[in-house]
């Protein structure tokens, strides 16, 4: 048996309504359609979720604990994001490093001859600080969210000596030292 698959996921405040494979959820932040596999089949139960195997023969093979847990996290992501949405934050380190914000469109300053301009998708916001060099992206989409955190960093990653560069306020850099006069 799968030790997250078989977790029932919180419902709270979301309205959830199963069409056969579908699960179809609102909550105050959004809505959306979850489709799941022919091995689960899901139900609701006291305010929770709960994704049992659609039949007896699949229940015990590790293929099929593999796509319970799988999608029950993945459903269980989609609802959390609905009901509080998810945000990272994003430090951007070094003399004249910043970022600025114009709608959907963010312009990076980071050293390079020139400036790089950088679209948002349209599920995910950002607040950027007076200094520019603080970042806070907020999403309902996870997967999403750190696609597109992974991919800002990626503009200049933090390099070991000075800590320069963009990384998530979560992420340790690991320094090392530099050359010493013997």
């Amino acid at each position: 048996m799968s030790k997250i698959g078989r977790k029932p996921i919180a419902l709270g405040d979301v309205k959830v309504e199963i069409k056969g494979k579908e699960v179809h959820y609102k909550g105050k932040l959004g809505s959306g359609i979850y489709v799941l596999p022919s091995e689960l089949v899901a139900e609701e139960v006291d305010g929770a979720l709960l994704l049992k195997a659609a039949d007896d023969r699949v229940k015990g093979s590790r293929d099929f604990n593999r796509i319970w847990g799988l999608h029950r996290a993945l459903l269980s992501n989609a609802i959390v994001g609905v009901k509080e949405g998810f945000e990272k934050d994003i430090q951007i380190t070094g003399l004249g490093y910043k970022a600025a914000a114009a709608g959907s469109k963010l312009t990076f300053t980071l050293g390079y001859s020139h400036k790089i301009d950088f679209e948002l998708p349209k599920d995910v916001s950002i607040t950027i600080d007076k200094s520019g060099q603080k970042l806070k992206l907020t999403s309902t989409d996870k997967q999403k969210l750190g696609q597109v955190c992974s991919h800002i960093k990626s503009l200049r990653k933090t390099e070991p000596y000075k800590g320069t560069g963009i990384r998530l306020t979560t992420d340790t850099v690991i320094r090392k030292a530099g050359k010493t006069k013997a």
